[in-house]
């Protein structure tokens, strides 16, 4: 045909520039765009022969080549398609957004499904002007007597197109590399482009070095194909070892047999896999794949907990798997990584709207062919459907995770120190997902054993008759966890029942510091009461969300309170000593601590070697809690600091009864201090100047001892 000249249709002089700086973030993201063409190409051929429009030749592989040439400064990228006509071109090429993609599935909608077109907005090939000067496109269309077309543009808004001599269907694009874009000529930056965006997509993709010498290869001669290219054959002799018998004479014997091989032109190999994990059905995959999966895309050679493999085709079409990571809390991020697939095609990591946020954390693969994409393919548009799809992948999280609960527990109580953290976050997030998961959430008690939130609150109060057989018991049988009823008044009481009383709520025992806390541990224990364990940082708001979502549930720490288990049943009689006793010691402590707002009680407590404990109200310590957070940012814990405080005082004890007979003496002021710090240590840790004064305390009474 006669040379043709024309203008691109296009309404803006500068829609050039407005793809090299606007549409499209990242300039390496057109090597996507180019393969992803020629993928979508491809996929047409393939229809058409299935329909019966079009036959391909024996023995045929459709594929992507990509071509690196450093000297010519040029990138070519060659695919096996479906090509175009001078008309297709013409319509396709020069008017700009017109999708050649939709255009298609228009037209064969009702002929066959079976694989998935990637391009809608025809905006992918113009990709290249962000890096090239020119663009030349050389295509031959399937079509029976269709001449080959040559077409080309220097990024300005003429083009030309005439005859081509490309003689197999397909299309062969060739970038002429900007000097600042140099990089994209070179082979490992190639490689490394086209693993991150397209490591997924369906057709074999092969990168080539124009020029680079012919590499070789050596295989068994029983393991040739027709494809093979011999350049030499191969004959191996056995080999021999000399072996010594049982009876000490030696032989030769044969450990590799002869072997006829063959020096072939190494066969190339693609950079991607055609089909991903994900795109296969769970029966059909094995757990050494899903291990391989993990290792291969996210360069993790930690072995994940487990994964859910997730696979829906209604109400919309999303594919993927999620890996639930073994983290190291202490020492490594928690931040995890979840690419985003169109159709194999390679999005973004973690896109926000689409992966629910508290799921950040874990490591996956989602592909999801119904996104609404915008122009570029790089970022979602605002549309409600993507909070479907947030939404569902949520459900199917809570569903594997309570499934698991169910059906095996064992297996679950294994992970759960691990991905607590993340259901805990998923429950403060989404309240569909706390409703889900709230029957299903495991506490580990004081020996170890996992219950979970209905567990606890099954188990009854024990009476004290009941504990001390218990606390004499070799065996050691411990309650699930500690539940008892709060009576305390209206605060902690349930909605009134239709007669107006309160229903108590019950209470659940909780540790932050085993440590710290030991001495509340040896208590319950010696009593036969058990708590929880709720030693991570997300424990605290995680469990003032289940007391708002369930009414007839308290959390209170162990050493918030001490209930009648611990105290020993008193007389009228006694009842009036201690509280002459209380007003005696609580005036001479207030005056040695020099703390006008501390609360003192004096109680006959049944372990009589425990002298002296303290206690902070639930409520005042989780407001110091909130406080000392807040005093990060430059906000002080002013008076905060010592409100709530109660020094409990044991009247059983020989140290108690030496202060209330020597109120007086020369080292009561000294034991009142130690008895005070003694409280405080097994409460919380000292500050640094009253450690200071402990330890020199404590060295007095070893001096005053030793005299």
């Amino acid at each position: 045909m006669a040379v043709k000249k024309g203008n691109l249709s296009i309404n803006n002089e500068n829609i050039f520039t407005i793809i090299k700086k606007w549409v499209y973030s990242d300039h390496d993201i057109f090597v996507r765009e180019m393969i992803s063409n020629g993928c979508d190409a491809i996929t047409k051929l393939k229809k058409l022969d299935m329909i019966g429009e079009y036959s391909y030749p024996d023995d045929f592989e459709n594929k992507i080549t990509v071509i690196v040439d450093p000297e010519k400064k040029t990138l070519k990228f060659i695919d096996t398609g479906i090509g175009m006509d001078a008309d297709e071109v013409e319509e396709y090429i020069t008017q700009i957004a017109f999708s050649g993609a939709a255009d298609f599935i228009e037209k064969y909608k009702d002929k066959t499904n079976d694989d998935q077109i990637i391009g809608h907005f025809g905006l992918g090939f113009y990709s290249a002007f962000m890096v090239a000067d020119e663009v030349h496109i050389d295509t031959l269309s399937y079509k029976e007597g269709a001449k080959a077309v040559h077409w080309e543009s220097d990024g300005g808004t003429e083009y030309t197109i005439d005859d081509g001599d490309r003689t197999e269907v397909g299309t062969e694009i060739t970038l002429f590399l900007n000097e600042d874009c140099l990089e994209f000529c070179n082979e490992y930056r190639a490689r490394e482009i086209i693993r991150k965006y397209c490591s997924f997509m369906p057709v074999p993709i092969y990168l080539e070095k124009a020029g680079a010498e012919t590499e070789y290869e050596t295989i068994d001669a029983a393991d040739k194909t027709d494809k093979d290219v011999v350049v030499e054959e191969i004959h191996e002799e056995a080999k021999y070892e000399e072996k010594e018998k049982e009876d000490g004479t030696k032989e030769k014997v044969e450990v590799s047999p002869a072997k006829e091989k063959l020096k072939i032109v190494k066969r190339p190999v693609s950079l991607n896999d055609t089909k991903p994990l994900w795109t296969k059905h769970p029966n059909d995959c094995t757990r050494e794949e899903y291990l391989d999966f993990y290792r291969k895309v996210f360069m993790d050679y930690k072995e994940p907990l487990f994964w859910i493999h997730l696979n829906m085709d209604y109400p919309f079409n999303l594919k993927g798997i999620l890996y639930f990571p073994k983290i190291n809390m202490e020492y490594e991020s928690i931040e995890g990584t979840i690419k985003l697939y169109n159709n194999q095609v390679f999005i973004a990591d973690n896109i926000k709207e689409v992966i629910p946020e508290f799921l950040m954390l874990l490591k996956g693969v989602i592909d999801c062919p119904d996104l609404p994409l915008n122009v570029s393919r790089s970022a979602l548009q605002n549309d409600g459907f993507v909070k479907k799809i947030s939404d569902y992948i949520s459900k199917k999280v809570a569903d594997k995770l309570s499934g698991m609960c169910k059906t095996e527990k064992e297996e679950y109580e294994k992970y759960w120190d691990d991905i607590s953290p993340f259901i805990k976050f998923g429950c403060l997030k989404d309240d569909k997902f706390c409703e889900k998961m709230t029957d299903y959430i495991l506490f580990k008690n004081l020996d170890g054993k996992y219950v979970t939130l209905p567990e606890c609150l099954e188990v009854k109060p024990i009476d004290n008759e009941e504990n001390k057989s218990e606390a004499s018991d070799e065996e050691g049988n411990k309650v699930e966890a500690e539940v008892v009823d709060d009576k305390d008044g209206a605060d902690n009481a349930a909605d009134s029942d239709e007669e107006g009383e309160k229903e108590p709520r019950k209470t659940i025992y909780y540790v932050t510091d085993e440590q710290q806390q030991s001495q509340y541990i040896k208590m319950f224990k010696d009593q036969g009461k058990d708590a929880v364990i709720l030693t991570h940082n997300i424990d605290q708001p995680f469990v003032q969300q289940l007391e708002s979502k369930n009414q007839d549930v308290k959390f209170m720490r162990i050493d918030a309170d001490l209930t009648d288990e611990f105290k020993e049943e008193v007389s009228e009689d006694d009842r009036k000593v201690i509280e002459e006793q209380t007003t005696t010691l609580s005036e001479l402590f207030k005056k040695v601590l020099n703390k006008e707002t501390l609360e003192v009680k004096v109680e006959k407590l049944k372990n009589e070697a425990t002298s002296s404990m303290l206690t902070v109200s639930e409520e005042t310590r989780r407001m110091q809690d909130m406080m000392k957070m807040y005093s990060m940012n430059g906000m002080g814990m002013g008076p905060m600091g010592d409100m709530g405080e109660t020094l409990i005082l044991n009247s059983n004890n020989k140290l108690v009864k030496y202060i209330l007979e020597n109120r007086d003496g020369e080292n009561t002021p000294m034991i009142c201090e130690q008895l005070y710090d003694l409280a405080k240590i097994a409460n919380q840790p000292l500050a640094p100047e009253e450690m200071t004064k402990f330890v020199e305390r404590s060295n007095r009474i070893l001096e005053v001892l030793a005299k």
